[in-house]
């Protein structure tokens, strides 16, 4: 070291170069300066409780000091809170179409339920009226069987057996129902309406009507078929004493017949 002081004191030319001499610490350039530079100015305490921003330079020779709060980070600019809002309404959509579904289910089940009552409501109902014809039915052909009993009874002018008898020697017209003129079911069912039994207009629906009896066991006022059950294709009443009468054909008309000439195939009481 220059003396240049008569003493041997250092001379203000030996401070200088002493100053000049002395290493200075180094902030490296580019990102990680910035990123040092930041890291040294972002506590805000450091500027509060000093009054001013310490040195970079001397940051080496500064104590270590501990932030005594923490950095507080603004959500809305980092878009946290924008995505945190557009989650919570996702969560309320689909809370809603859960709850709109829930209720479109339930009304479907209502929907099926009341339909399935319905139509055991209508069943029922269906049920009951086939019950009703049935014993409608039933009662007419117990009324109509006290009725063949007057009428088969001899001399009395009137009832099936006695309208029958009346005929005698009317025409036969296919599909004619009297009074001038019959065919054979069309006479049959004019002389049970006489005694207020209706019954079917054709032979085959005739043979469906009846409950069907041994040919061994007529009675007057069966009727007598020929062909199936609920396929006759001539139908005639049994009059007793072996004999029925019926509208035979165009060549005969309306006639009384013995039953051995042309025996029928089944018989029925209505």
């Amino acid at each position: 070291m220059a003396m240049s002081s008569r003493h041997g004191l250092p001379t203000a030319e030996s401070h200088r170069s002493r100053r000049r001499a002395r290493p200075r610490p180094r902030v490296a350039g580019g990102a990680i300066g910035t990123l040092a530079l930041s890291t040294v100015l972002a506590p805000t305490s450091a500027l509060a409780s000093t009054g001013s921003l310490p040195v970079v330079g001397e940051a080496s020779e500064a104590p270590d000091a501990t932030p005594t709060s923490v950095p507080v980070i603004d959500l809305d600019s980092t878009g946290l809170y924008r995505a945190a809002e557009a989650t919570a309404r996702t969560a309320q959509d689909l809370e809603t179409d859960a709850a709109s579904q829930e209720a479109d289910r339930a009304a479907r089940e209502e929907a099926a339920a009341f339909k399935k009552a319905e139509e055991k409501r209508k069943a029922e109902e269906a049920r009951k009226a086939a019950a009703e014809r049935a014993a409608e039915a039933a009662a007419s052909r117990s009324s109509g069987r006290a009725d063949l009993a007057t009428a088969s009874s001899p001399g009395t002018g009137s009832g099936v057996i006695g309208f029958l008898r009346a005929q005698l020697g009317k025409a036969y017209v296919m599909g004619a129902t009297g009074p001038g003129a019959y065919d054979c079911s069309g006479l049959v069912q004019a002389a049970y309406r006489t005694v207020g039994v209706n019954l079917p207009r054709t032979s085959q629906a005739q043979s469906s009507a009846v409950t069907p009896v041994p040919l061994g066991s007529l009675q007057p006022g069966d009727l007598i078929f020929w062909g199936g059950q609920g396929s006759a294709y001539h139908v005639a009443v049994y009059v007793g004493g072996g004999k029925y009468i019926d509208a035979a054909n165009p060549s005969k008309g309306v006639v009384e017949q013995n039953l051995n000439d042309w025996p029928p195939d089944f018989a029925g009481r209505v």
